[in-house]
């Protein structure tokens, strides 16, 4: 009886695992309606208007947060609030995937105690420019891609 007590306890690794992963999806969800609920943002429509920025804007926000899944929610609920246009939804993506190879930096800086060597510095250097590579070929065609999705 004892073990199975202990087992159910909130020390437990599966349990602390699925209450963390509940309280991230809560935290999405309301992150995402909070977006949603944001509506149009004049202040910042030349932004949000451009690509280019929010090509830069998607970089930052993912490097600053340290989580694509977070950028992109954000993303999701701006368009589908109508606050941002596809295109620029597309390019802020794009930015993150970008952003994304920070965090792999951020634990090759941990991991080595200062600037990634050896089998750390390559695995973050292909991360960054297999992200960086797909972002630059797709960033000139952000328009026909959005006339195609927009098909759906």
């Amino acid at each position: 009886m004892n073990n199975y007590v202990k087992s159910i306890e909130f020390g437990n690794p599966i349990i602390i695992t699925l209450v963390g992963l509940v309280v991230f999806y809560i935290g999405l969800k309301m992150f995402a309606g909070g977006m949603k609920a944001m509506g149009n943002i004049e202040h910042l429509q030349y932004f949000m208007g451009n690509p280019y920025w929010m090509f830069l804007g998607g970089i930052v926000c993912t490097l600053l947060w340290q989580s694509s899944s977070l950028s992109t929610t954000a993303i999701v609920g701006l368009v589908a609030s109508g606050a941002l246009p596809l295109p620029s939804a597309i390019a802020a993506v794009l930015g993150a995937n970008i952003g994304t190879t920070g965090t792999i930096w951020l634990a090759g800086l941990m991991v080595s105690d200062g600037i990634p060597t050896g089998t750390t510095k390559h695995i973050a250097l292909v991360h960054t420019g297999v992200n960086a590579l797909m972002a630059v070929t797709l960033l000139p065609f952000i328009q026909p891609i959005a006339k195609f999705i927009s098909r759906f």
